[in-house]
């Protein structure tokens, strides 16, 4: 047997399957490419899907790859058993109507046992029931004899789905020996003991199954097979399971480095470093290819991990941040294979070190709130969390249901998780009647209207007017009208029309609808479901009827700029991936007359410098004087000339393309420019955050940005005059008046020190003595926080042992400060035991040091309250 670790397996997997013919391809990321009906890649026929059906035509007929796969759905038992893991590669050699069942299995041989050296005597096979043809190849072919071919019915050795392609398939196994066995004497392939590993799947797929389930054999039938990674290297290296080969323990090292611990020595311990190490080397790969920790989709299976690993770490007593660390040992060792990992080295460990440091800001929280939860059920015997109070954790502690969960499940307590669900859907329901009451206005529901006819034929394409006639009039209630009158609200339906609906980001098109006895004034155009465009707006003059001929123009100025704001948020969006990383898609945009916002994919704020980059780039985009190519055609063609669509599901057979050669080439439905000088000039506005992951840029372009100069230099001229200076000079006069302000606020702060001072004497008669310990609580009115230390040390000084506790209001905030003399320590009156106490009679909260501790206020009138308190406060806690 070859002394091979996981990287050798891989290289000559790959190299063997070269020789025999086969294309080698690199990897498919795991985010899959147009298939909406998968999460993430989780086979390694997965990204080859549409070459078995048909539907594309592969580049050759003979494939091999190394996939990168996850699988979550048993999340919950990565780390509990040393079987399960999320992240895993799956070697396969793939034929696309080329060879066949007598190929695929005498190579599968060749390779075992020539090129890996396992021993022939080790190895059984299972084949289909009915697959005489593959059993006969086992054994007249390769000479395996009867007793180690092992016949299993559909449940094992046949794969299908409900309908489309199907077939047997053949298992290679290894006997691991009878210490992994179940004792049986007739124990072979098909028992659910461990002793033999099943390591590559042969699909032979033959048949294309009806709904009716009649198999009809395939005139060309294809090869899918699957042989996992990690498990064949456990049999190379000897090892008892995936943690134990030498590149995954590489990972267990570092962790024992970081946590102190040494794995196999604490069965509860050994659980988390498992997760660790499986979910490490998952959110390398996953950020890698472009995912980022996201609330929804595969952006919170990355979030779970990222927060089950850190999780797991603070249970082997990690209290700092420590993923990327080995994170680093994931991207150096599986680099070797994966080049992509070391260019893509600083957005991964960025990625993971700021969702990691979110998170730990939740993590302390939340347990410590969950802690108290656990304690209060075990402290009344009950065994279930109420949805109210799991729901409570979530929403407004951050803190992740799953989590909640996992953690409880380990205490043997459940969840009332349809309470939580009933919570859930109450905040939903109260945060939709808030956008409601907000967007209550006529015609905010539109898309709901249901009208009779066709979709309505749009020519603003091309045209900026048209003739057209009226096909149906709504009311201002929504109802249908055979006609609408002067001053009145509605909505007019054309058979065409040149205005553009809103839709994809672009707000819809205004301008008038003129008949011969009527003007309507269109300020809005949306479009329901079925297509149907509604022009909103109010009669201006005369009365509007239906089958009424009319001349539709849209507002052109208008429209223009539009046009120049939606073609730059295609430049903005390439720019971004050139300066940011390919990782960058866009999450989202609104595009209007004035200006634009585009948000993004991105895992941190965009520096200053980045912006300035971005920005120029953009305005290199547009003095190219790229012309525009916009073109219909299949979505297939679209992905193959290299368009992006961001939202798939809105286009049909046929996409409209939107191209600047060279440049941009993405779907989209919205009116775009000529050529991109026409956009004139791009101004970037504004960068922020909208969630996490997610950052948006507001923008504008054209006349907007030669308005925007003009106002800007205005402003400019009023701030010079007010600053009695001019453009060269202002930065200069500017800091001189700051300086003059800082001094002025010193000599301000010195006086009121000074004059909160000068009764000294009279404030300390005001000290209650308390069994030798003297009490002083006193207000001042506007000063800070330093002169009220400043004062306490003083007053602490020349009353010798006391507790002094002072209190000022600045703008409606009241601050507490309390200092204590040694003396006073010792006999339990703390300054932060003190301060808590005081601060929280007016709503507020702080804490310190034993001698001195802050606090501030909230609730002014209480303030009187709160030191009157003091002396009653101290007593209590006096010693």
């Amino acid at each position: 047997m070859k002394n091979y670790g996981i990287h050798d397996i891989r290289r000559e997997y790959l190299k063997f399957f070269e020789e025999k013919g086969h294309l080698v391809h690199d990897s498919y990321s795991l985010v899959p490419l147009n298939d909406p009906s998968l999460l993430l890649i989780g086979a390694g026929m997965a990204p080859l899907k549409k070459y078995f059906t048909g539907e594309l035509v592969p580049p050759k007929s003979r494939m091999t790859t190394c996939q990168k796969c996850m699988r979550t759905g048993d999340l919950e038992n990565v780390g509990i058993t040393a079987r399960h893991a999320t992240f895993f590669e799956m070697l396969g050699n793939f034929s696309f109507g080329d060879y066949f069942k007598h190929e695929a299995i005498n190579w599968a041989w060749e390779f075992l046992t020539e090129r890996l050296e396992l021993d022939k005597e080790d190895l059984w096979v299972s084949v289909y029931l009915d697959d005489d043809e593959a059993y006969n190849i086992w054994k007249d072919e390769v000479g395996i004899p009867e007793e180690r071919i092992v016949r299993l019915g559909k449940e094992d050795n046949f794969w299908e789905l409900e309908v489309g392609p199907s077939g047997p398939c053949s298992e290679i196994h290894v006997d691991r020996g009878e210490k992994y066995g179940c004792g049986d004497p007739d124990c072979k392939p098909g028992c659910d003991c461990d002793r033999f590993l099943e390591i590559w799947n042969l699909v032979f797929t033959q048949f294309d199954k009806d709904e009716n389930g009649v198999y009809h054999p395939l005139a060309h039938p294809n090869i899918d097979t699957g042989m996992g990674l990690e498990r064949i290297t456990t049999v190379l290296e000897d090892k008892d399971n995936i943690f134990e080969i030498e590149a995954i323990n590489e990972i267990i090292r570092k962790i024992e480095e970081v946590s102190g611990y040494k794995y196999k020595t604490d069965n509860k311990n050994d659980i988390s470093v498992r997760v660790i190490t499986d979910h490490v080397r998952a959110m390398t790969f996953m950020i890698s290819d472009m995912v980022l920790p996201s609330n929804e989709g595969r952006g919170y299976v990355l979030r779970r991990l990222i927060r089950r690993a850190e999780r797991h770490g603070r249970l082997l007593g990690i209290t700092k941040p420590f993923l990327i660390e080995v994170a680093k040992i994931v991207i150096d060792s599986w680099s070797v294979s994966y080049t992509e990992l070391k260019e893509n080295e600083e957005k991964i460990l960025s990625v993971i070190e700021t969702e990691e440091n979110k998170f730990l800001e939740t993590l302390d929280k939340g347990m410590d709130i969950l802690n108290q939860y656990i304690a209060d059920l075990e402290a009344s015997e009950k065994s279930q969390l109420s949805g109210k109070d799991a729901f409570k954790l979530y929403d407004t502690y951050g803190f992740p249901y799953d989590l909640t969960e996992e953690i409880l499940i380990e205490k043997n307590i459940t969840i009332d998780e349809e309470g939580f669900i009933n919570e859930m859907n109450e905040q939903r329901e109260r945060a939709r009647s808030a956008v409601n009451k907000k967007d209550a206005g006529w015609g905010s529901h539109n898309k709901d209207f249901k009208i009779e006819g066709e979709a309505t034929i749009f020519d603003g394409y091309t045209e900026v007017a048209s003739s057209s006639e009226i096909i149906e009039i709504l009311n201002s209630e929504g109802d249908v009208s055979d006609s609408l009158k002067s001053d009145h609200q509605g909505v007019i339906v054309l058979k065409n029309t040149p205005f553009y609906a809103e839709g994809g980001g672009q707000i819809g098109d205004t301008g008038i609808i003129e008949g011969e006895n009527f003007k309507f004034n269109v300020t809005d155009t949306r479009k329901t479901s079925d297509g149907v465009f509604m022009h909103i707006g109010s009669i201006i003059e005369g009365e509007a009827k239906k089958s009424d001929k009319v001349e539709a123009k849209i507002d052109v100025n208008r429209r223009r700029a539009i046009k120049r704001n939606h073609s730059a948020t295609h430049l903005l969006h390439k720019a971004l991936k050139e300066i940011l990383g390919s990782h960058v898609n866009q999450a989202g945009s609104y595009v209007s007359e004035d200006s634009f916002r585009f948000d993004f994919s991105h895992f941190e704020r965009v520096s200053k410098e980045e912006l300035e980059k971005i920005e120029n780039l953009v305005n290199e985009y547009i003095y190219s004087e790229t012309e525009s190519n916009i073109y219909e055609t299949s979505i297939e063609k679209a992905y193959e000339n290299g368009a992006i669509g961001l939202f798939e599901d809105k286009y049909k057979a046929d996409v409209r393309v939107v191209e600047f050669p060279e440049i941009s080439i993405e779907l989209c439905g919205g009116t775009h420019v000529e050529k991109t000088s026409d956009i004139g000039i791009f101004k970037i506005l504004s960068e922020s955050a909208v969630a996490s992951g997610v950052r948006r840029i507001e923008a504008t372009t054209g006349m907007n940005v030669y308005n925007l100069l003009n106002n800007l230099i205005k402003e400019e001229t009023e701030i010079l005059d007010a600053l009695g200076s001019n453009s060269e000079n202002a930065v200069n006069r500017i800091n001189s008046i700051l300086k003059e302000n800082k001094e002025l606020e010193k000599e301000i702060e010195a006086i009121k020190r000074e004059s909160a001072k000068e009764n000294l004497d009279e404030v300390l008669g005001e000290a209650k003595d308390l069994d030798g310990i003297k009490i002083l609580a006193k207000k001042y009115e506007g000063q800070d926080v330093n002169t009220l230390r400043d004062l306490a040390d003083e007053f602490r000084d020349k009353l010798g042992d006391s507790v002094i506790t002072l209190a000022t209001v600045n703008d409606g905030k009241i601050n507490f400060v309390v200092a204590s003399s040694d003396k006073a320590i010792e006999r339990g009156l703390k300054a932060g035991d003190i301060i808590k106490q005081v601060a929280a009679i007016t709503g507020g909260g702080g804490g310190g040091r034993p001698n001195m501790a802050t606090a501030g206020g909230k609730d002014v009138e209480k303030l009187d309250e709160a030191l009157n308190k003091v002396y009653d406060i101290t007593n209590n806690l006096l010693k």
